[in-house]
């Protein structure tokens, strides 16, 4: 939950240990990018997907990483660059699936 009272991030059913930590550093990141603290959110997203890196939480924390980048520069090639790592590392994820569109088209 945000300091203000709002729910950020929901995690539902049982967790190994690394996933709830996991989990739980996502949705603190996710607490920054609501906010607006966008350089705050990518770092505690990168921390997640380093630390955490077999989880099935790390391919959203890459691409929330991604996205915060892009929220943060206005720079579309971080966009680019998210979808070339999730492909690389989490291909068979939904997140890779998400960020499919972000590709960089051939000239």
């Amino acid at each position: 939950m945000s300091p203000e009272g709002a729910e950020c991030h929901r995690i539902e059913g049982f967790l190994s240990v690394d996933d709830l930590l996991a989990q739980l550093e996502l949705g603190i990141g996710k607490v920054w990018f609501k906010q607006e603290k966008y350089a705050e959110a990518e770092k505690r997203f990168r921390a997640v997907a380093q630390k955490y890196p077999s989880t099935e939480t790390a391919p959203e924390a890459v691409y929330w990483a991604g996205v915060s980048a892009y929220k943060a520069s206005n720079d579309a090639t971080k966009l680019s660059e998210t979808q070339q790592i999730l492909q690389g590392k989490y291909p068979l994820s939904e997140w890779a699936r998400k960020a499919v569109v972000w590709a960089k088209q051939p000239a």
